[in-house]
């Protein structure tokens, strides 16, 4: 903490807790009615407990599914999702007051979210990359720091898709688990935590009113550390593990092919920042035409269409390019947007009746453990609404968003002031997203290409207990010393 407090000034200068955690969430379900309707916040209305049944189920679905149940999660996941999420949304439309605003306001932001997934999805798979070297620890290393600086700019999948297929091909011959599971922490995760672009958490912050670079304001030194301290172990791993079967005769030439997509790229990236919530004054179709998206959905929609149609088709080809990926993120989450509202009110109003008991480091691990076992996109919600919820503030109110990021005193004597609580909660859902493969996104996908190479990778489990126990978490647990022992 003190770490903490000695460096964000200079910067702004210069420019098992398990328990902890599924406690954390069971107050959805747990918690009497009469306490969440007395907490005082200022959110219009508190949900009964019983409407976040499907918010839980959904998830609990969706992180046991393809393990437990691969035939049916497969046929039916759109199925369930879409009934789950209806349900929660009729309830609103029919029985709350202001439900249908509530809802309409939830698709503006499933639409910017899926906008910007699907977008990146389609003009990364475009780009083709082939390095004609043998695969070493120095070039492995470099390969794996370039990811996760690009992860903040093509995002986690998009650096994901980019680099998996070349890092796999340099390495055939000296391919070990570890290879695949350290390029899932660094470039499938930990790397994409400097910009809402990086990861999905960190974007749903943005629209939430988290300005573009706060977060490479608050989290640049725990990136650094955390991505210093992944290389060192994989380079010392890379190292034992010695040479491969690879061709002496490789030229060493870097091939790309899709570089037309690279001028969408930016493109893409330029229109992130047309919003009335980031340029003043810039004018918004939701508030014109009254529509569910605005002039950056629509051209984030325009790029992805033309990179498509123009997209190098070996490019396409060689990257086994195809939208399924696409089409399974944007019907479990429409799911998760619709089932997660009474959730999001429901943890809000509890923490603001038990502000006393919700510290920094409850905060950091239940957010963090639950981003791993669940889904860190909507975790990372639950808990900013909480941690908004304890200072007494609403996270569907941009301008409250805005004097949560700023900083203002917690309401409990000695305890830590909210942008600390901002940075747990945004570096916790980023960095936890690595501790299994259904935490984030890209895990499963490098599993799957990795697995059709022949690559040995470990199981569902064995990830757990011989990297993410060994590994991860005690690395996490020196960040929080550092930065949240409060």
């Amino acid at each position: 903490m003190q770490l903490l407090q000695e460096v964000l000034p200079a910067r702004r200068m210069i420019r098992r807790a398990l328990f902890a955690g599924a406690a954390a969430m069971s107050i959805m379900a747990a918690a009497p009615a009469p306490v969440l309707a007395a907490a005082v916040v200022p959110i219009r209305h508190v949900p009964p407990a019983w409407l976040s049944i499907p918010f839980v189920a959904l998830l609990l679905m969706i992180a046991t599914g393809p393990l437990l149940y691969p035939g049916f999660w497969e046929h039916h996941y759109r199925k369930v999702s879409v009934l789950l999420g209806a349900v929660v949304a009729a309830w609103y439309a029919v029985a709350v007051d202001g439900g249908l605003q509530m809802l309409w306001h939830t698709l503006e932001e499933y639409l910017s979210f899926i906008a910007l997934v699907a977008s990146l999805f389609v003009v990364a798979g475009g780009i083709l990359v082939r390095i004609d070297r043998e695969g070493s620890p120095a070039v492995n290393l470099m390969l794996l720091l370039f990811g996760a600086l690009i992860s903040n700019i093509v995002g986690t999948t998009g650096a994901s898709m980019l680099l998996i297929r070349p890092y796999l091909r340099i390495n055939e011959g000296r391919l070990q688990p570890f290879h695949v599971v350290f390029f899932i922490f660094i470039v499938g995760n930990i790397g994409g935590a400097l910009t809402p672009i990086g990861d999905p958490p960190l974007f749903l912050g943005f629209l939430r009113g988290v300005p573009f670079f706060w977060v490479l304001d608050h989290l640049w030194l725990p990136w650094v550390l955390a991505v210093a301290a992944l290389c060192l172990i994989f380079l010392l791993l890379d190292l034992r593990a010695g040479k491969g079967r690879g061709s002496s005769s490789r030229s060493g030439r870097l091939e790309l092919k899709g570089k037309r997509n690279f001028l969408y790229l930016i493109a893409l990236i330029a229109s992130i920042f047309l919003d009335p919530a980031v340029i003043h004054g810039f004018p918004s179709l939701q508030e014109l035409l009254h529509l569910p998206f605005g002039i950056r959905e629509l051209l984030m929609a325009l790029i992805a269409a033309v990179a498509y149609r123009t997209s190098n088709r070996e490019a396409l080809q060689a990257n086994e390019f195809n939208f399924e990926p696409v089409r399974e993120v944007a019907f479990l989450f429409i799911g998760i947007f619709a089932t997660m509202i009474p959730a999001l009110q429901l943890i809000a109003a509890w923490a603001a009746a038990h502000a006393a008991g919700f510290t920094v480091t409850k905060f950091y691990w239940s957010t963090g453990l639950l981003s791993g076992l669940l889904d860190n996109a909507p975790t990372y919600l639950n808990f900013l609404s909480a941690a908004m919820g304890k200072f007494g503030l609403d996270a569907g109110d941009a301008s409250q968003v805005g004097m949560f990021v700023r900083g203002i005193p917690s309401p409990v004597s000695g305890d830590a002031p909210s942008t600390v609580y901002l940075m747990a909660v945004s570096m916790a859902s980023v960095f936890f997203g690595a501790l299994t493969y259904i935490g984030n996104a890209p895990n499963f996908m490098v599993r799957n290409i990795a697995a059709q190479t022949g690559t040995r990778i470990p199981d569902f489990v064995g990830y757990i207990l011989r990297y993410s126990l060994p590994v991860l978490l005690p690395l996490f647990a020196v960040l929080w010393l550092l930065f949240f022992n409060c």
